[in-house]
């Protein structure tokens, strides 16, 4: 049976900066910030003087200040890429409770300009760590230090644990980019856009150059500038608005470890935690899901997560996509923007997972271009799924749509 935090707010609106990826002129992280809330406060007809609450990663204060507000509730929380999904959870929390009617979620992360710019708004240069951080001190010495390495130990025990191969986790790379094929947005989409997009193979997967054995470079994700934004209302607000809700059925939130060497078991996250969280909130189940949207940093993420979340049994999460299911045609759309692997990855990347599952319950996804078809599917639920840190803290949503 649902709780009574179920379905007690929807998002109503989901919007993205103006241009994304890899911009023409660099872009700061506020720039993007703004540009997305912009987007999103026209797109919903909700005027920006509405919000009440302000939730993002590290950001909000200097977002209420700029966009001139004054909010009731601000959260600041920022676990890495699942910041957003707890957001969503936590303001859901925070409308049921009666404190706020009209929440703002936001990100902007210029992971491609920092390059120019020389940082990413964290005080520190791009890529500097903090020689304070235990991890530093206790981990990185012994060369487990940065997300590849980290993530390729995860890889190099589920295939000891499980006899999976690297292989096996690069048809989730292939899959993953035939649906950036079919958004002109994604940077994969075509050659034209990029030289290295269009279709791969797993031979291509396996042959791209070594980034941290065994992950070659295309079972990475990309690095690039990202602004998105969501607006979440309570109900008579969200049936008011001239844009469609999609319901946050269930929400769940849980941390495993922060340094990689703590973790008890590279093959397993604590989604598994927030996934049944949610599911128990929105009184649903795996079997209940009709598309999903996995965090993606590497392919091993998103082959783990989906067994976290009991949408495959252990050790065979990849199978989704190997099998085809998770691609375009199939029976469980996993991803269908082109993920962190092939669409865009700014760093934290789970806002993407929000402004696409959106669109897709929404019935407002692209139609694709001239000669192609739409990434537009048929789902009404749609399990969402963050990921901070490394494997480390998960954020689980149950949306549904109208």
């Amino acid at each position: 049976m649902p709780s009574a935090l179920s379905r007690a707010a929807a998002i109503v609106g989901a919007a993205e900066a103006d241009e994304i990826g890899y911009p023409s002129t660099p872009k700061t992280a506020l720039q993007l910030h703004i540009e997305a809330i912009k987007n999103v406060s026209e797109q919903t007809g909700i005027p920006i003087s509405r919000i009440d609450g302000v939730f993002s990663a590290g950001w909000s204060s200097q977002l209420a200040e700029h966009l001139g507000l004054h909010p009731k509730y601000i959260d600041t929380t920022s676990v890495g890429g699942c910041s957003f999904e707890m957001h969503v959870h936590h303001a859901l929390a925070a409308i049921h409770a009666g404190i706020i009617d009209v929440a703002l979620i936001s990100h902007g992360e210029n992971g491609w300009s920092a390059r120019a710019t020389g940082g990413r708004g964290t005080g520190r240069p791009r890529g500097a760590p903090d020689p304070w951080d235990p991890g530093q001190q206790h981990q990185a010495i012994y060369g487990v230090a940065g997300a590849p390495s980290n993530y390729a130990h995860a890889m190099t025990r589920h295939n000891y644990r499980f006899g999976s191969t690297p292989e096996d986790f690069a048809h989730i790379a292939v899959v993953t980019r035939q649906w950036a094929m079919l958004n002109p947005r994604a940077i994969m989409f075509s050659k034209e856009t990029n030289p290295g997009g269009g279709p791969i193979t797993v031979e291509d997967v396996q042959n791209s150059r070594v980034v941290a054995w065994p992950l070659t470079l295309l079972h990475c994700c990309l690095v690039t500038d990202y602004g998105g934004a969501v607006l979440v209302a309570r109900p008579e607000i969200a049936r008011s608005v001239k844009t469609k809700p999609v319901w946050i059925a269930g929400a769940g939130e849980s941390m495993g470890h922060q340094n990689m060497l703590e973790m008890e078991d590279f093959t397993a996250t604590s989604a598994a935690a927030s996934a049944a969280a949610a599911y128990r909130m929105a009184g649903m189940g795996p079997e209940d899901m009709e598309m999903a949207m996995i965090y993606d940093s590497f392919t091993i993420t998103a082959g783990i997560t989906a067994e976290m979340l009991g949408l495959a049994p252990r050790g065979e999460g990849f199978l989704l996509w190997k099998d085809g299911r998770a691609g375009p045609g199939g029976k469980f759309p996993i991803n269908t923007n082109g993920g962190g692997l092939s669409f865009n990855h700014s760093g934290m990347y789970g806002m993407q997972l929000l402004v696409e599952a959106y669109r897709q319950l929404s019935r407002t996804a692209e139609d694709g271009v001239t000669g192609l078809p739409g990434k537009q599917v048929n789902a009404r639920s749609c399990i969402v799924n963050g990921t901070g840190g490394s494997l480390s803290t998960t954020g689980t949503l149950i949306l549904v749509a109208d």
